[in-house]
């Protein structure tokens, strides 16, 4: 009987296999074909960005053109500075040795302009109330911690912090910053910033508020910059990506173990989501490690709840609390 039971197993198993092929072939194809068809969308939104080239205007020019920048730029000119700190800035040899590598890095801003056009074409698509923002560069004495600022209608960009990972300038800067300064990364940092500036801020202190924030935001590139291969969305090299693929149960076991999720020491943030050459666990591996891991954990997290809700609409998935979104995300790293 048993013998019977298995040969119509079997035989069931041989007719059913094809439809099964078919069927997931049909779900791919729809998948695709919904994708392209935002896609074709997403390319209709009427978005031209056009770069402001404040440096340009203020660098290489006469001490006569500052009061009416000053009129143009309000923002940019703090009232307690008087002209003679801004004339004396045009002629400063560091901060013309700076534009004069910005002239020659971005002798055509052509592909900056296409790029921030395409984010804010996926952009809108999402949150169409978003005003498109004018975009003003700037050189500003490579402050590599305030490469671009986002305010609603607004993005000031630090040209001199985008000439390319190599450059000389960037001598004596740790590695792990200096990989990020490289024009490739423009459209990811604008892309962070805007994310920052319409996710909900963590409701508290803990370490997995903070984790579930940072996923969010990188979520959130997976709608605005698709083209984009992932690990560059969260600044990793190819290598460090797939450490945190291949490690992802370690790392989430190590978390676990040290009860580290519910802690609010600002110890937790420094050593595992905050900018840094590798993740401190305080074990021999460190120096494998890529740094942020905690981050690229938060984004795991979230894609796991998008999996299990896919009917969230984008809007609430960003608003849900992290506690709530962590319990139902069901999220178990993958062995």
């Amino acid at each position: 009987m048993i013998i019977i039971l298995s040969n119509r197993l079997v035989s069931f198993l041989r007719f059913l296999q094809p439809k099964l092929v078919i069927l997931l072939f049909f779900i791919i194809c729809y998948s695709c074909q919904s994708e392209n068809e935002n896609e074709t969308q997403i390319d209709a939104i009427p978005v031209e960005i056009s770069l402001d080239r404040f440096d340009l205007k203020f660098y290489n020019q006469p001490a006569s053109v500052i009061p009416n920048l000053k009129s143009q730029y309000p923002f940019l000119f703090p009232k307690q500075f008087s002209d003679s700190i801004w004339i004396s800035r045009q002629t400063d040899s560091l901060q013309l040795l700076l534009q004069n590598e910005v002239n020659k890095t971005f002798e055509s801003t052509d592909l900056i302009e296409s790029e921030l056009s395409h984010l804010f074409k996926h952009i809108k698509f999402y949150f169409p109330s978003t005003v498109v923002p004018k975009v003003i560069t700037l050189t500003n004495n490579v402050d590599y911690q305030i490469k671009t600022v986002y305010l609603d209608s607004l993005i000031l960009l630090s040209l001199d912090t985008f000439l390319g990972s190599d450059n000389s300038l960037y001598d004596g800067i740790p590695n792990y910053i200096r990989k990020e300064l490289d024009p490739k990364y423009i459209k990811v940092q604008v892309a962070d910033k805007f994310a920052s500036f319409i996710i909900p801020q963590p409701e508290d202190r803990t370490f997995l508020s903070r984790m579930i924030y940072e996923g969010k935001k990188l979520y959130l590139q997976d709608y605005f910059l698709p083209h984009i291969a992932p690990e560059n969305r969260i600044l990793y090299s190819l290598e460090e990506y797939n450490w945190a693929f291949d490690n992802e149960i370690y790392v989430w076991q190590y978390f676990v173990e040290k009860q580290v999720l519910y802690q609010t020491q600002p110890e937790w943030v420094q050593r595992f989501i905050e900018p840094a050459p590798f993740s401190k666990f305080y074990l021999q591996l460190d120096n494998e490690t890529p740094g942020r891991i905690g981050s690229w954990l938060g984004w795991q997290i979230v894609k796991s709840y998008s999996k299990n809700y896919p009917e969230t609409p984008l809007n609430e998935l960003l608003r849900l609390p992290a506690q709530k979104l962590f319990n139902l995300s069901k999220y178990k790293p993958k062995r």
